[in-house]
């Protein structure tokens, strides 16, 4: 929680700075900013309840704005995970229990489409200072622990987007992260019970695989000024 109270006083101070920048009629190319927000586990200790046991999670984002409608976006964040089988109501042989708890890491990019023309100047092009998102992409997750985990995740979600100024935009996102694997849960190297296919159920790649979730805010500042403010027609 100190490293989220950190962040939030990073955010608030990236407001102060450049609120009361001087104003231009022109669109940027980039985005930078910061995010802040929880994170959740879904699994074999958790398979259908959103937000048990959530943990911070926080990172640094970047954006690439093709057009009103297109952006790449490139994120670094690491948050905590963890889970427990007494919330679940699933039985296990023997009547086993296990938990866990790690740091992970994420390194990924996705590909965003706004609903609406996406900027606060050029009404001619029918934009909105606000607007709906959703997202899709690739990533990589590495997580701590006696049993270190890596594995690939793929990341979709939906989030808003908000212009405050110029050159600052306000952003709220809900997203999945589907991995690969079934034992981001398992942070023992031994072989005694632990959450990988504790039921013994043969795993593929679209079943009984782990999961986690993001739920972020996130303040960006514009810069990189595009030269042609008609890009869009």
């Amino acid at each position: 929680m100190m490293r989220l109270k950190i962040w939030i006083s990073y955010l608030l101070l990236f407001f102060l700075l450049f609120s009361f920048s001087s104003l231009r009629a022109q669109e940027y190319k980039y985005e930078i900013g910061g995010m802040a927000g929880v994170s959740f586990y879904m699994g074999d200790a958790n398979m259908t309840k959103l937000y048990q046991s959530p943990g911070p999670a926080e990172g640094v984002v970047f954006r690439i704005n093709k057009d009103f409608r297109w952006s790449m976006k490139s994120n670094l964040i690491f948050g905590h995970l963890s889970g427990d089988t007494k919330h679940t109501s699933d039985a296990f042989p023997f009547g086993r229990q296990s938990s866990f708890s790690r740091t992970f890491y994420e390194l990924g990019s996705q590909i965003e489409f706004n609903f609406f023309n996406y900027s606060d100047k050029y009404t001619y092009l029918n934009t909105k200072r606000l607007t709906p998102y959703v997202f899709a992409g690739l990533g990589i997750t590495y997580a701590s622990g006696k049993k270190t985990f890596f594995d690939a995740n793929i990341p979709f979600g939906l989030g808003l987007k908000y212009r405050l100024r110029d050159r600052l935009n306000l952003g709220f996102e809900f997203s999945f992260r589907k991995l690969f694997s079934d034992n981001l849960d398992v942070t023992e190297k031994d072989n005694g019970f632990n959450l990988n296919d504790p039921q013994g159920i043969k795993s593929s790649a679209l079943k009984n695989k782990d999961w986690y979730s993001l739920t972020l805010l996130s303040l960006t500042w514009n810069f990189g000024i595009r030269c042609n403010p008609c890009y869009n027609e």
